[in-house]
């Protein structure tokens, strides 16, 4: 196994590995910068009950859990003056407000064009899918801007699946490898004739987020971590923890799901510019 150093990422490349054919992808944080509206939201009630804003080291604990912007976490370190239930209503009326206002980051819009006529470097067409913890009332307001909606208008509408899917069991969320299995099931389910079921170790995760990665690793599938800046600032020395899925921020038990320090199988990148296709046998 090589390892090659990039800036302060380690890209681990190993050959037992079968070339990536299908690329499936979370939403929040890592297609369009929703974390910062999140905070935004978050902030803006905060400062109007005299509250300081939300550290990193709050929201980091947060992200990627669902419920938890108005679980015990966020309201034992917030203390405010308003029940769960008015902060849950004033925080609904503030995403109104800014979600339709979110934008790409940076390298999206390249990533998801370059995507969608690749192929491995087995010929193989290479797959891509949406497996997003957002529920479909919010997915339609983060993407409501005609440039998102062309953004994403290179996931097929079959080959998304969203926190409210029905298909999925309920209290199954990220870290659970549900909505990634799934999301692999989308594309199985509709493949051209001739082309042979996608397997979990072909799989190529992308996620922002630490139970993401943990969920990715669960589905026995590879992982591209771009998290928040101010997120990879909390998790400064435990990268290689985090892309075993190993952080346990959420305990849900079968660890045996989970990988091992160093193993390969998860690959840390500050942004998804630039993006090495070569490491996953994808052919552009």
């Amino acid at each position: 196994m090589d390892s090659v150093k990039k800036s302060e990422m380690t890209l681990t490349v190993t050959a037992s590995f079968p070339p990536v054919r299908a690329c499936i992808f979370d939403m929040d944080g890592l297609l369009i910068n929703t974390e910062d509206m999140y905070t935004l939201c978050a902030n803006n009630i905060l400062e109007k009950y005299g509250r300081p804003p939300i550290p990193w080291s709050i929201k980091a604990k947060l992200m990627g859990v669902p419920g938890s912007s108005t679980g015990e976490v966020f309201h034992s370190w917030a203390q405010l003056p308003i029940s769960r239930e008015q902060y849950d209503q004033e925080q609904k009326e503030q995403q109104m407000l800014h979600f339709p206002h979110c934008k790409p980051l940076p390298g999206v819009e390249e990533l998801l064009l370059t995507l969608t006529s690749a192929n491995n470097v087995n010929g193989d067409k290479v797959h891509i899918a949406l497996a997003s913890s957002s529920i479909k009332e919010n997915f339609q307001l983060k993407v409501s801007k005609l440039e998102n909606q062309k953004l994403f208008n290179a996931f097929l509408e079959h080959r998304r699946v969203l926190g409210d899917d029905p298909r999925l069991q309920k209290g199954r969320g990220k870290p659970a490898p549900d909505i990634f299995l799934m999301a692999l099931k989308t594309i199985n389910d509709s493949l051209s004739e001739g082309e042979s079921p996608i397997t979990p170790e072909e799989c190529l995760v992308f996620e922002d987020s630490v139970p993401g990665v943990e969920a990715a690793r669960r589905a026995k599938m590879r992982v591209v971590w771009v998290p928040h800046a101010g997120l990879a600032t909390e998790y400064r020395g435990l990268e290689q923890k985090v892309l075993a899925g190993r952080i346990g921020l959420v305990p849900i038990g079968d660890e045996h799901q989970l990988g091992e320090v160093d193993d390969g199988w998860g690959t840390h990148l500050p942004s998804l510019e630039n993006f090495p296709y070569r490491n996953f046998g994808i052919y552009v």
